[in-house]
Protein backbone atom coordinates (compact mmCIF):
# COMPACT_ATOMS: atom_id res chain seq x y z
CA UNK A 1 0.00 0.00 0.00
CA UNK A 2 1.57 3.66 -1.28
CA UNK A 3 1.65 6.90 1.17
CA UNK A 4 -1.99 7.66 -1.07
CA UNK A 5 -3.50 4.93 -0.11
CA UNK A 6 -2.77 5.02 3.86
CA UNK A 7 -4.01 8.33 3.66
CA UNK A 8 -6.64 7.91 1.93
CA UNK A 9 -7.74 4.99 4.71
CA UNK A 10 -6.86 7.31 7.86
CA UNK A 11 -10.34 8.54 8.05
CA UNK A 12 -11.90 5.87 6.37
CA UNK A 13 -14.28 4.91 9.59
CA UNK A 14 -15.05 8.52 10.23
CA UNK A 15 -16.39 9.10 6.94
CA UNK A 16 -18.35 6.85 6.69
CA UNK A 17 -19.98 7.43 9.74
CA UNK A 18 -20.34 10.57 8.82
CA UNK A 19 -22.12 9.52 5.77
CA UNK A 20 -24.45 7.47 8.10
CA UNK A 21 -25.05 10.37 10.10
CA UNK A 22 -26.40 12.06 7.51
CA UNK A 23 -28.47 9.74 6.07
CA UNK A 24 -30.33 8.97 9.02
CA UNK A 25 -30.67 12.68 10.48
CA UNK A 26 -31.06 14.71 7.02
CA UNK A 27 -34.86 16.23 8.35
CA UNK A 28 -33.91 17.01 11.50
CA UNK A 29 -32.92 20.20 12.69
CA UNK A 30 -32.37 21.80 15.97
CA UNK A 31 -34.81 22.65 18.47
CA UNK A 32 -36.79 25.97 17.63
CA UNK A 33 -34.51 26.94 14.32
CA UNK A 34 -34.09 25.90 10.93
CA UNK A 35 -30.59 25.03 11.64
CA UNK A 36 -29.63 21.14 10.54
CA UNK A 37 -29.44 18.60 13.18
CA UNK A 38 -26.37 17.27 11.50
CA UNK A 39 -24.11 20.73 12.56
CA UNK A 40 -24.66 19.43 16.16
CA UNK A 41 -23.46 15.91 15.57
CA UNK A 42 -20.56 17.41 13.29
CA UNK A 43 -19.26 19.79 16.22
CA UNK A 44 -19.64 17.45 19.03
CA UNK A 45 -17.15 15.04 17.18
CA UNK A 46 -15.07 17.92 16.65
CA UNK A 47 -15.05 18.68 20.34
CA UNK A 48 -14.17 15.24 20.79
CA UNK A 49 -11.18 15.21 18.84
CA UNK A 50 -9.85 18.43 19.69
CA UNK A 51 -9.98 17.19 23.09
CA UNK A 52 -7.59 13.96 22.63
CA UNK A 53 -10.39 11.49 21.49
CA UNK A 54 -9.99 9.03 18.61
CA UNK A 55 -11.81 7.73 16.06
CA UNK A 56 -13.84 5.33 17.94
CA UNK A 57 -15.10 7.74 20.00
CA UNK A 58 -15.19 10.73 16.95
CA UNK A 59 -17.55 8.25 15.38
CA UNK A 60 -19.43 7.88 18.85
CA UNK A 61 -20.03 11.77 18.61
CA UNK A 62 -21.62 11.72 15.32
CA UNK A 63 -23.62 9.37 16.66
CA UNK A 64 -24.82 9.81 20.15
CA UNK A 65 -28.06 10.79 19.37
CA UNK A 66 -28.63 7.98 16.74
CA UNK A 67 -30.64 5.76 19.07
CA UNK A 68 -32.15 7.77 21.06
CA UNK A 69 -33.78 10.03 18.13
CA UNK A 70 -34.09 7.28 15.39
CA UNK A 71 -34.67 4.06 17.33
CA UNK A 72 -33.06 1.22 19.16
CA UNK A 73 -32.85 -0.26 16.28
CA UNK A 74 -30.33 1.59 15.37
CA UNK A 75 -27.91 -0.16 17.79
CA UNK A 76 -27.47 -3.66 15.87
CA UNK A 77 -26.62 -1.48 12.76
CA UNK A 78 -24.19 0.90 14.35
CA UNK A 79 -22.41 -2.38 16.24
CA UNK A 80 -22.23 -3.91 13.25
CA UNK A 81 -20.46 -1.16 10.85
CA UNK A 82 -18.55 0.09 13.71
CA UNK A 83 -17.64 -2.20 16.09
CA UNK A 84 -18.65 -2.70 19.69
CA UNK A 85 -16.87 -0.10 21.09
CA UNK A 86 -18.98 2.85 19.56
CA UNK A 87 -21.87 0.84 20.19
CA UNK A 88 -21.69 1.04 24.29
CA UNK A 89 -20.80 4.85 23.81
CA UNK A 90 -23.44 5.75 21.88
CA UNK A 91 -25.83 3.49 23.99
CA UNK A 92 -24.03 4.99 27.27
CA UNK A 93 -24.71 8.58 25.73
CA UNK A 94 -28.82 7.50 25.14
CA UNK A 95 -31.11 8.67 28.01
CA UNK A 96 -34.15 7.15 26.17
CA UNK A 97 -35.21 4.50 23.33
CA UNK A 98 -38.64 4.41 23.21
CA UNK A 99 -41.27 7.17 22.05
CA UNK A 100 -42.61 8.89 23.23
CA UNK A 101 -40.04 9.42 25.95
CA UNK A 102 -40.83 8.67 29.69
CA UNK A 103 -41.09 12.34 31.62
CA UNK A 104 -38.40 14.88 30.95
CA UNK A 105 -37.95 15.40 34.59
CA UNK A 106 -37.14 11.74 35.77
CA UNK A 107 -35.56 11.39 32.40
CA UNK A 108 -32.65 13.64 33.38
CA UNK A 109 -32.07 12.31 36.66
CA UNK A 110 -31.44 8.94 35.85
CA UNK A 111 -29.15 10.04 32.96
CA UNK A 112 -27.60 12.15 35.63
CA UNK A 113 -27.37 9.32 37.97
CA UNK A 114 -26.10 6.71 34.64
CA UNK A 115 -23.25 9.03 34.50
CA UNK A 116 -21.42 8.04 37.59
CA UNK A 117 -21.04 4.50 36.67
CA UNK A 118 -20.29 4.66 33.19
CA UNK A 119 -16.44 5.53 31.88
CA UNK A 120 -13.92 7.70 30.24
CA UNK A 121 -15.42 6.77 26.93
CA UNK A 122 -18.74 7.95 27.59
CA UNK A 123 -17.56 10.56 29.62
CA UNK A 124 -15.58 12.14 26.88
CA UNK A 125 -17.95 12.20 24.16
CA UNK A 126 -20.87 12.92 26.67
CA UNK A 127 -19.18 15.99 27.60
CA UNK A 128 -18.80 16.92 24.54
CA UNK A 129 -22.20 17.10 23.88
CA UNK A 130 -23.12 18.79 26.44
CA UNK A 131 -20.44 21.07 26.25
CA UNK A 132 -21.55 21.87 22.25
CA UNK A 133 -25.59 22.44 23.83
CA UNK A 134 -24.40 24.79 26.76
CA UNK A 135 -22.24 26.85 24.34
CA UNK A 136 -25.21 26.78 21.70
CA UNK A 137 -27.74 28.11 24.92
CA UNK A 138 -25.20 31.12 25.78
CA UNK A 139 -25.28 32.15 22.23
CA UNK A 140 -29.27 32.12 21.93
CA UNK A 141 -29.38 33.84 25.16
CA UNK A 142 -27.38 36.46 23.73
CA UNK A 143 -29.35 36.95 20.80
CA UNK A 144 -32.92 36.04 22.31
CA UNK A 145 -32.89 36.34 26.10
CA UNK A 146 -34.83 34.05 28.44
CA UNK A 147 -37.45 33.59 25.72
CA UNK A 148 -34.91 31.08 24.44
CA UNK A 149 -35.95 29.00 27.06
CA UNK A 150 -39.17 28.26 25.82
CA UNK A 151 -37.76 25.65 22.86
CA UNK A 152 -36.73 23.74 25.99
CA UNK A 153 -39.13 20.68 28.02
CA UNK A 154 -37.34 21.91 31.03
CA UNK A 155 -38.04 25.54 30.57
CA UNK A 156 -35.66 28.11 32.40
CA UNK A 157 -35.51 26.43 35.58
CA UNK A 158 -35.10 22.72 34.52
CA UNK A 159 -32.56 23.51 32.41
CA UNK A 160 -29.80 25.40 34.44
CA UNK A 161 -30.64 22.74 37.38
CA UNK A 162 -29.91 19.82 34.45
CA UNK A 163 -26.80 21.46 32.87
CA UNK A 164 -25.57 22.86 36.55
CA UNK A 165 -25.77 19.20 37.43
CA UNK A 166 -24.12 18.04 34.67
CA UNK A 167 -21.15 20.21 35.44
CA UNK A 168 -21.42 19.17 38.66
CA UNK A 169 -21.45 15.38 37.63
CA UNK A 170 -18.43 15.72 35.06
CA UNK A 171 -15.99 17.67 37.27
CA UNK A 172 -16.25 15.32 39.52
CA UNK A 173 -15.91 11.98 37.63
CA UNK A 174 -14.15 13.30 34.40
CA UNK A 175 -11.67 16.45 35.99
CA UNK A 176 -10.48 17.01 32.46
CA UNK A 177 -10.20 20.64 30.63
CA UNK A 178 -13.28 19.26 28.93
CA UNK A 179 -15.31 19.44 31.88
CA UNK A 180 -13.59 23.04 32.95
CA UNK A 181 -14.88 24.31 29.88
CA UNK A 182 -18.80 22.90 30.18
CA UNK A 183 -18.39 24.23 34.07
CA UNK A 184 -17.19 27.82 32.00
CA UNK A 185 -20.06 27.64 29.71
CA UNK A 186 -22.32 26.55 32.29
CA UNK A 187 -21.75 29.43 34.60
CA UNK A 188 -21.99 32.17 31.85
CA UNK A 189 -25.50 30.46 31.09
CA UNK A 190 -26.58 31.01 34.81
CA UNK A 191 -25.55 34.99 34.36
CA UNK A 192 -26.95 35.63 30.96
CA UNK A 193 -30.18 34.06 32.27
CA UNK A 194 -29.93 36.33 35.68
CA UNK A 195 -29.94 33.18 37.67
CA UNK A 196 -28.00 32.89 41.46
CA UNK A 197 -24.68 32.11 41.11
CA UNK A 198 -23.75 28.84 41.95
CA UNK A 199 -20.01 27.45 42.43
CA UNK A 200 -18.95 24.92 40.19
CA UNK A 201 -15.91 23.34 40.86
CA UNK A 202 -13.87 23.11 37.77
CA UNK A 203 -10.23 21.12 37.23
CA UNK A 204 -7.32 21.91 34.94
Amino acid sequence: MDVGDQKSRRWARLAEAAAFTMAIHADQCRKGSKTPYISHLLGVASIVLEFGGDEDQAIAGLLHDAIEDQGAEQEPLIEARFGPRVAAIVRGCTDADTFPKPPWRARKEAYIAHLETTGPDVWLVSCADKLYNARAIVTDLRALGDAMFSRFTGGKDGTLWYYRKLAEVFGRVFPRILSTELSVAVAEMGALAGAPAVSVAGFI
